[in-house]
C-alpha cells in the first residue's frame, strides 16, 4: 500500500508514517499507515488500516482512530476489498470512490467522470465475489447508522433510493449495450484475459473519448447540498418514467443532506442492473419481509425454484400467464425472460437470463400477456417496479385480494386505485369468462407460491368456494393455501397449466385427502417436486413441494383415471442449514462467476427440470413436443 501511495497517488515519503501513534486517554494505539496534512504536518489527513487477507475486522477501529485524530479521510483494506470514507462529522462516514491524489482535493474525487464503464469496473459484487446479499448488508448499515436516526420509514426511503439508482443506470442502457458488445469482441481477440483485465483495457482505450459515454448521476458529488439537488431531480424524472409506483408529489423524506449523501455513497458502487434482476429482487425481499411479509407466512420464492417451475411449464409466445400471489413478481419476470429468449431465436430458453439487447416488438407485446396480483401494497409496488424495468415501462401487476374477488368491483370506485391499476385490470377482464363476474378466467399458465399461514374465517368469503363445503355444510374456517388451490384452478382455462408451491402435508396428510381429490377431479397431476428443507431458510423451515397440474381438456388433455406422474426430490437447495447460499468455487477456492458475473449457486433443480422435459416429451404432453 505504501508503494501505491508513493507512485500512484504521488504522496511524498515525508507525508507518510507507519505505525503512527493515536492517543486514547493516557495510552496510545497505532494506526497502520497515515498520510499527514501537507499544510500542517502535525495533523493527520488520512488513516489507512490494512488487515489480513479476507479479514473483516478493523472498520470500527479505523473509525475510532479517525475520530481521535480528526482526520477527514479513512481507508480500510484486506488486500482484496478496499473501502474509502470521508468523515462528515463524528457520527457519519460517507463512502468515497477513492481518495485524492497528492495534488487533488476531496471535491476533485467527487467530481470525477463516472460512467457505466467505471461502474462495471468498480462494482463490488463482481470485484469481491460476494453473495448478492451484499446489497442487503449495505441497507442494514444505512438503517443502523443513518435512517434509524432520521425519523423516516426505512422501507420507503431505501425503496426510493434503489428506484432512483435503477433509473440512473437504465438511462445509460445504450452505453451498457455497447460495452457488452466491446467486451465480447475483446474476449474473442484476447482469450486469456479476465473480465477485470478486459474492462481495464476498454477503459484505457476510451480515455480520449470518455465524454462519448453518459455520466452516471447517482453519486456523492461535491457538497451534500449539490448531491441532494441531483438526487431529487433524478427522483422526479424516475417517477415520470415509471408512473404509478410513487405519487407525483411524493418527496424524498431524508431531509438531512448529510444523511442522504451517506446513503447515496453506500449504493453508488453497486451495479444494481444485472441480467436476472436478482440484486434488486433480494434487496426488495429483505425490505418487504422485514416490514410485512413474514407475519403472513409468505416468503419470496428463491430464483432457482422459479427457474425450475418456469422451465417445466414451458411458456409460449401466444400464452397468457398470471401469478395470483406475486410477491416481488419473480414468476412473471422470469416467464418474460424465458419467452423473450425463444422470440430472440436463441434456441431453447435460458433458465434465468435477461438479454442486454433492446426488446423487439414481439417481446414488448408479450409483456401485456403476463399478470400479477398481490394483497400486500408494498409487494405490489416492488413487483410493478421490476416488471416496468424488465418490460419497457409496461406492467399488469394489480393490488387486489385474489381470494375476495366478489369485492373487486369496489376498487373501481377508488379514483387513486383506478388511476394506477385500471389499464391492467381491464386487460385482465378481457380474459374473464364473464366480465361481470370475475371468478372464472382463461389463462394458459399460472405459477404461484401462495401464503401458508393462517386460516380464513370470513363466512362471506368462504361461501364463494366449493372446497370450503363439507356435505351440505360450510366450513367455519379454511387454510389460506387450500383456497388458493381452487381459486387458481378457476383462473385457468381447460388445458391450462399450473405450478404451485404447497406445504408438504397437503400431499400426504390423511386429513387433506379431500383436497387431493378436488385437484384430481379438475386436473391431471403432472409432477410433484419435493423441495429441500433449507429452500426457504432463513425465513422458514417449512417442508414444501411444487405441484404441477394441467386442467382436463377433451382435445389436448382428455380425462383419465390412470396415468404416470413425474416425481422428484431435491436434495440440494443451494443453501446450508442456516439459509445461506452455497456457491460453486474454482480451483483456487474462489467463488465462480458465470459470463454475466453472477455467482453460481450449487443446486439440483435445473437437473430436475431437464429430466422432466425428457419425461414430458416421452409422455407426449401437449406443451412439450
Amino acid at each position: 500500500m505504501l508503494d501505491k501511495l508513493l507512485h500512484e497517488y504521488n504522496y511524498p515519503l515525508g507525508l507518510l508514517e507507519v505505525e503512527h501513534p493515536v492517543a486514547f486517554g493516557s495510552s496510545n494505539k497505532y494506526a497502520d499507515i497515515v498520510i499527514l496534512n501537507k499544510a500542517d504536518q502535525t495533523s493527520v489527513y488520512c488513516i489507512l488500516e490494512i488487515k489480513k487477507h479476507q479479514g473483516k475486522d478493523g472498520k470500527e477501529q479505523l473509525k475510532s482512530y479517525t475520530h481521535a485524530t480528526g482526520a477527514p479521510l479513512a481507508v480500510w483494506t484486506n488486500g482484496v476489498e478496499i473501502d474509502y470514507y470521508e468523515r462528515l462529522n463524528p457520527n457519519y462516514f460517507a463512502p468515497l470512490s477513492n481518495i485524492p491524489k497528492f495534488d487533488e482535493t476531496i471535491n476533485d474525487v467527487k467530481k470525477e467522470v463516472f460512467t457505466y464503464l467505471e461502474l462495471m469496473q468498480k462494482d463490488r459484487l463482481a470485484i469481491e465475489r460476494k453473495s448478492l446479499k451484499l446489497l442487503i448488508e449495505e441497507i442494514e448499515e444505512i438503517e443502523d447508522e443513518v435512517l434509524a436516526n432520521a425519523g423516516v420509514d426505512i422501507f420507503e426511503e431505501v425503496f426510493k433510493l434503489i428506484f432512483i439508482k435503477l433509473y440512473d443506470e437504465m438511462q445509460s442502457a445504450e452505453d451498457r449495450i455497447q460495452i457488452e458488445r466491446d467486451i465480447k469482441k475483446q474476449q474473442k481477440k484476447n482469450t486469456n484475459l479476465t473480465d477485470k483485465e478486459i474492462l481495464k483495457l476498454l477503459a484505457d482505450e476510451n480515455t480520449d473519448n470518455i465524454n462519448d459515454y453518459r455520466q452516471l448521476e447517482f453519486r456523492s458529488r461535491g457538497d451534500a447540498h449539490h448531491t441532494k439537488k441531483i438526487i431529487n431531480k433524478l427522483f422526479t424524472n424516475a417517477k415520470k418514467k415509471w408512473s404509478g409506483i410513487f405519487e407525483e408529489g411524493e418527496p424524498l423524506r431524508i431531509s438531512d443532506e448529510n444523511h442522504l449523501q451517506i446513503c447515496v455513497g453506500f449504493l453508488q458502487n453497486v451495479k444494481l442492473f444485472n441480467s436476472n434482476l436478482q440484486v434488486i429482487d433480494e434487496a426488495f425481499e429483505y425490505l418487504v419481509n422485514k416490514s410485512s411479509k413474514g407475519a403472513k407466512g409468505q416468503y419470496f420464492t428463491p430464483r432457482n425454484v422459479i427457474d425450475m417451475c418456469v422451465y417445466m411449464v414451458n411458456p409460449q409466445r401466444h400464452e397468457k400467464m398470471i401469478d395470483t400471489a406475486c410477491g416481488s413478481c419473480g414468476f412473471t419476470v422470469h416467464t418474460l425472460f424465458n419467452v423473450w429468449a425463444k422470440l430472440a431465436d436463441q434456441g431453447k430458453a435460458n433458465f434465468h437470463n435477461f438479454s442486454n439487447k433492446k426488446l423487439t416488438k414481439d417481446q414488448k407485446d408479450f409483456v401485456t400477456n403476463v399478470f400479477g396480483i398481490d394483497f400486500d401494497e408494498k409487494s405490489v409496488r416492488v413487483s410493478r417496479t421490476l416488471n416496468m424495468i424488465a418490460g419497457d415501462g409496461k406492467t399488469n401487476v394489480l393490488h387486489l385480494n385474489t381470494l375476495d374477488y366478489s369485492r373487486w368491483s369496489e376498487k373501481l370506485k377508488d379514483d387513486k386505485w383506478r388511476k394506477t391499476y385500471s389499464e391492467g385490470y381491464d386487460r385482465m377482464l378481457e380474459l374473464a369468462k364473464d366480465k361481470n363476474n370475475p371468478k372464472f378466467f382463461n389463462f394458459d399458465l399460472l405459477l404461484a407460491n401462495p401464503p401458508f399461514a393462517g386460516d380464513v374465517k370470513d363466512t362471506r368469503l368462504l361461501s364463494n368456494f366449493d372446497i370450503a363445503s363439507k356435505g351440505n355444510k360450510r366450513q367455519s374456517k379454511m387454510s389460506r393455501d387450500i383456497l388458493f388451490i381452487e381459486r387458481n384452478l378457476d383462473f385457468l382455462k381447460d388445458g391450462g397449466r399450473m405450478a404451485i408451491v404447497l406445504p408438504q402435508g397437503r400431499f400426504n396428510n390423511i386429513s387433506d385427502a379431500k383436497v387431493r381429490e378436488f385437484i384430481m377431479d379438475r386436473a391431471r397431476l403432472l409432477a410433484v417436486v419435493g423441495l429441500d428443507g433449507n429452500t426457504f431458510k432463513p425465513h422458514t423451515g417449512t417442508k414444501t413441494s411444487v405441484l404441477f397440474v394441467q386442467k382436463w381438456d377433451d382435445k389436448i388433455n382428455p380425462k383419465a383415471e390412470d396415468y404416470p406422474i413425474f416425481m422428484a426430490v431435491s436434495e440440494n437447495s443451494g443453501k446450508d442449514n442456516s439459509g445461506k447460499e452455497i456457491y460453486q468455487t474454482n480451483d483456487n477456492g474462489e467463488r465462480s462467476l458465470d459470463k454475466h458475473n453472477h455467482l453460481i449457486q450449487q443446486h439440483d433443480l435445473q437437473e430436475i427440470a431437464i429430466e422432466f422435459e425428457k419425461w414430458a416429451i416421452k409422455q407426449k404432453l401437449s406443451f412439450w413436443k
